[in-house]
């Protein structure tokens, strides 16, 4: 199918590492919406307050459907980094580029960053949220058409 450039014209959903992002597919697609604002955003729950990354649909402490989206900080800095050099999966470039960062005290996230070369990105570096399209994803339409929906996916990048 078009527009799934690595699997040359084959789309094979088992390979797919992204979810359906709309709202016909997914109940948390608010965060694929808030992505494309450059927002980098998950659930709190509204009864008893727990927040929770990935966003969730039902609270994980008092099973509360009762949530609200909140913003988390879209810089951090680097605490610890990884790089893989050999073995990288079809689809990234390599160097494959992961971090620990500390996002300003309200999240400690393990991270994809990219737009950075090996040896590059060190403890203590400063990164920022980038949000990049990925391949869309061929779904049945009305009436049997097949359509492509647009997705967005999000890493990290280093700041200048």
């Amino acid at each position: 199918m078009e527009g799934i450039s690595i699997l040359d014209g084959k789309y094979a959903a088992t390979m797919d590492m992204y979810p359906l992002q709309s709202k016909e597919f997914n109940m948390i697609y608010k965060f694929y919406d808030y992505l494309r604002e450059g927002r980098f955003t998950t659930t709190k729950c509204k009864d008893c307050g727990t927040r929770s990354f990935p966003p969730r649909i039902i609270c994980e402490e008092c099973l509360s459907e009762n949530l609200d989206w909140v913003d988390l900080p879209t810089g951090g800095t680097v605490k610890v980094v990884t790089e893989e050099v050999r073995g990288v999966p079809i689809g990234f470039d390599d160097p494959l580029i992961h971090a620990l960062i500390d996002l300003d005290g309200e999240l400690t996230y393990f991270a994809r960053v990219i737009n950075c070369q090996a040896g590059e990105l060190k403890p203590g570096d400063r990164v920022k949220l980038a949000v990049f399209p990925i391949d869309p994803l061929p779904v049945d339409g009305r009436k049997g058409e097949i359509i492509k929906q647009e997705r967005v996916f999000f890493a990290f990048e280093k700041e200048d």
